[in-house]
């Protein structure tokens, strides 16, 4: 039987938020807990969690260390904690067929998007959730790729150019489950 890992992006510094979103709460949650509860109701498994900024902090809050992945160039962006994450996830069994990369910052995106998403799993899958029309996250990324992604993963920019280029790219329409809104900063919380 096959699996989908779940890749919960969260070693940003948080700039713009003024702190590391991982540590941030929404409804009394800490956005790490809150993505990776999303992660595993969907049924997601195994999961890892790059860290990058504050990683000691937000590592103490994972219910598992273990499932903790040190992006080592997190600073210079979301390329670098991908590529951190997919090596790691490469050492998981060929059963696993497919990554579903989620972001820390969107507290908006719930287990029924992530389901709705992982259900297109396969190993040579290109599929991203879409609201309203509009390409947004969480991912999923088929085994095949998982190499080629992490070569091209650069800066800031994670699969974002990997992906502009696929014709294959299967949009999963979610506007009908939520927003797909991130947190870039406090004041895009409610009370920010």
């Amino acid at each position: 039987m096959s699996s989908v890992a779940g890749l919960l992006l969260a070693a940003g510094a948080g700039r713009r938020f003024g702190g590391p979103k991982a540590l941030a709460e929404f409804d009394g949650e800490p956005f790490v807990l809150r993505a990776l509860r999303t992660l595993e109701t969907a049924g997601c498994g195994p999961i890892r969690v790059v860290l990058g900024a504050a990683a000691e902090q937000v590592r103490d809050l994972l219910p598992d260390p273990a499932v903790a992945v040190l992006a080592d160039g997190w600073e210079q962006g979301m390329g670098e904690s991908l590529r951190a994450g997919l090596e790691v996830l490469s050492d998981l069994p060929e059963n696993t067929d497919a990554a579903l990369v989620h972001l820390v910052d969107l507290p908006w995106v719930g287990a029924e998007a992530v389901s709705r998403v992982a259900a297109k799993s396969g190993s040579g899958v290109v599929a991203r959730a879409a609201y309203d029309g509009v390409p947004g996250h969480p991912v999923l990324l088929g085994r095949r790729w998982w190499a080629e992604i992490a070569e091209s993963a650069r800066g800031d920019r994670g699969a974002r150019d990997w992906l502009a280029g696929r014709t294959d790219l299967r949009l999963v329409e979610c506007g009908d489950l939520g927003s797909g809104r991130d947190v870039d900063r406090r004041d895009d919380l409610p009370g920010g």
